[in-house]
């Protein structure tokens, strides 16, 4: 039987909201005893108010007081309101709390690397959407799930899949596993327009709805190739055994080749739900009131090879999977600040491999081997792809300078 008490991490996120949307259809097969967010209080108030967890947890201070306020305007008496802790450490409280059976790691990048980690040393089973914590530590996740026996099941949807077609196969039947990729809104973009596309551009994907950081990640490809390193972790394949194809109907979510030339591929709608349903009860399988899959109206279906010209973000990611150690660390960490000043319009798009380039030549990867070792890489990549920023910040002034006509000049100093 499954673990029915829930926490969630990232619970105003887009996986966060669609747990909770999937807690409420299955009826009374699920209790919500912790709730962590980052700093969307107003949302957070609304799941208090509906959920009625024991603790919850929030980035600060100051938001803590935004969500005291909020909870007052509701209504809800004192007594009748959680605990509210802080910071990291309220994260690991909320993953670790003894009544607490499944947690859903659903925060986006680093920040859920520590969490997750201690919610498997505790013995948990864990629900995994932080995709960036196996990158970062799949060493060290794998062996606390294996010393405390709790269940890692994934969420992400290729992920999700691959699991549900690796079902009563054998290791050695299988040849390779095969991610598929909508191709994000740039499937079909010259590397120019890549070079011109605004962050509106980015974040128009054309079949998920997902937050800022990871349908950037969609857009360069990032997000594959992160998902390529996560699939070696939870599957135990390497990287010449994990393969990416762009289908751009994302009907089919993943496949499975197997050593006789048979393929098994795990097909659905578009909608997360499913995913997160199915980690949440397996090993049972519950009926669902979401869409069926109507293959009658599905059209056809197409499947490319990734150009790793236009996007050398998944050539990156499978270099850092192939050297390993502390390598896929500094990758995750310099794509995050990369994103992060794309967002901010410091950078443009296909500035982000090239920031994360850099920052992985510099890079001299040593073992994964301790938390210590894997956060200190993290913080030095994090302040290198600083570095690396400004520096494409000088030299495209300096471009600009060059490009100035005298006239042009002298307006610039009058």
């Amino acid at each position: 039987m499954f673990p029915t008490t829930l926490a969630i991490l990232g619970s105003t996120g887009s996986i966060g909201c669609n747990t909770l949307r999937v807690v409420e259809a299955l009826g009374d097969t699920f209790r919500v005893r912790a709730l962590a967010a980052g700093r969307n209080m107003e949302r957070l108030a609304e799941q208090i108010a509906r959920h009625r967890p024991a603790i919850v947890s929030v980035e600060s201070e100051t938001c803590a007081a935004e969500l005291d306020r909020l909870l007052y305007e509701r209504g809800i008496d004192v007594a009748a309101r959680p605990r509210v802790l802080t910071g990291e450490a309220g994260l690991v409280a909320v993953a670790t709390d003894d009544a607490v059976g499944c947690v859903v790691s659903a925060t986006v990048g680093a920040v859920g690397l520590v969490p997750t980690l201690r919610a498997l040393e505790a013995g948990k089973r864990v629900a995994l959407a932080n995709k960036e914590a196996l990158v970062m530590a799949g060493e060290l996740m794998m062996q606390a799930a294996k010393a405390s026996g709790a269940e890692l099941l994934p969420v992400d949807s290729e992920h999700n899949a691959l699991h549900q077609c690796l079902r009563g196969e054998r290791r050695a039947e299988v040849r390779r596993l095969v991610l598929t990729a909508s191709g994000g809104p740039f499937r079909e973009s010259t590397t120019e327009e890549m070079n011109r596309a605004s962050v509106a551009d980015a974040m128009r994907h054309p079949t998920w709805t997902m937050g800022a950081k990871v349908t950037v990640d969609s857009a360069t490809l990032m997000n594959k190739g992160l998902e390529v390193m996560e699939a070696h972790w939870l599957f135990g394949f390497s990287a010449d055994e994990i393969a990416v194809v762009i289908h751009p109907e994302s009907v089919v979510h993943s496949l499975v080749e197997l050593v006789d030339g048979s393929v098994i591929a795990q097909m659905g709608v578009t909608d997360m739900r499913h995913a997160i349903q199915y980690a949440l009860t397996y090993p049972e399988r519950r009926a669902s009131s979401l869409p069926f899959l109507d293959l009658t109206r599905t059209g056809n279906l197409s499947f490319q090879q990734p150009d790793l010209a236009r996007f050398p973000a998944l050539a990156l990611a499978y270099r850092a999977l192939r050297t390993g150690g502390t390598l896929p660390a500094c990758l995750n960490a310099a794509n995050e600040i990369a994103v992060n000043a794309f967002l901010d319009g410091r950078l443009c798009l296909t500035d982000i491999a090239r920031v994360v380039e850099r920052v992985m030549d510099a890079h001299e990867a040593q073992p994964a081997a301790t938390l210590d070792v894997i956060l200190a890489s993290d913080h030095a990549a994090r302040s290198q792809a600083e570095d690396a920023i400004d520096l494409l910040d000088t030299q495209r002034s300096g471009a600009a300078q060059q490009t100035q006509t005298p006239a042009m000049k002298i307006a610039a100093s009058d």
